[in-house]
């Protein structure tokens, strides 16, 4: 194995969905170049279908303080319906990451109250100092979400070669109007999902939750 393929192996097994960061900011110097190594990832026809919004600082905070509320009152809105219904070995695995992450901090799986507690962090972006919302302008359709699902997974391993981590919510997607309304977005582009980033707590046992993967031999099929 080549220098290159051992470090890149690395960096992708080593990636994982953080809940705990440190409240040190990243410098501008590094955002700048996470950003733009991600803008290498693919797409069709080179058409980059992605809008991106970097919030940090006293943006994030006002975000941080009104987006638990806003949920809990009700007050959301989705650009793309949150509809999907897992079942077999897919509801398996929910099952099982949902198990991983209530072990890894200590709640009960029958603790409704613990496990909102936690689901609610989604909101406060668990104590991030950085969080991007990820874009898909109108018309584009699932052909174009699936090149802003590879940007993502670009900007996520690049984040975690700066030895940074990060966290991909859906739920962040529960509030689109909100957040178009926050940061001054045309209509026209439609949140998919957030991602929170910073640098990780290495003391956080939230952290050290890790999912299981399905074997190749489970995905991928060979043929010849």
């Amino acid at each position: 194995m080549s220098d290159k393929a051992e470090i890149f192996d690395n960096i992708v097994t080593s990636r994982h969905s953080l809940r705990a960061f440190l409240p040190q900011a990243v410098d501008e110097e590094t955002l700048n170049r996470v950003f733009s190594v991600a803008q290498s990832a693919p797409s069709n026809c080179n058409s980059q279908p992605w809008v991106v919004h970097v919030v940090s600082g006293q943006k994030l905070e006002t975000l941080r303080a009104e987006m638990p509320e806003r949920f809990v009152t009700g007050n959301i809105s989705m650009d793309f319906p949150y509809d999907g219904v897992y079942q077999g070995v897919y509801k398996e695995r929910q099952y099982g990451a949902a198990q991983s992450l209530y072990d890894a901090v200590g709640i009960a799986r029958e603790d409704k109250v613990k496990r909102n507690e936690q689901f609610m962090r989604n909101f406060t972006f668990f104590d991030a100092p950085h969080v991007a919302f990820l874009f898909l302008p109108e018309p584009f359709g699932l052909r174009e979400a699936a090149d802003l699902g590879m940007y993502a997974q670009t900007l996520m391993l690049t984040l975690t070669a700066h030895g940074l981590g990060s966290c991909p919510q859906t739920a962040l997607g529960f509030q689109a109007d909100y957040v178009r309304e926050q940061l001054g977005i045309e209509p026209s582009n439609k949140l998919v999902f957030g991602l929170s980033f910073g640098y990780p707590d290495p003391d956080a046992p939230v952290n050290a939750c890790v999912t299981e993967r399905a074997t190749v031999a489970e995905a991928v099929a060979f043929h010849s």
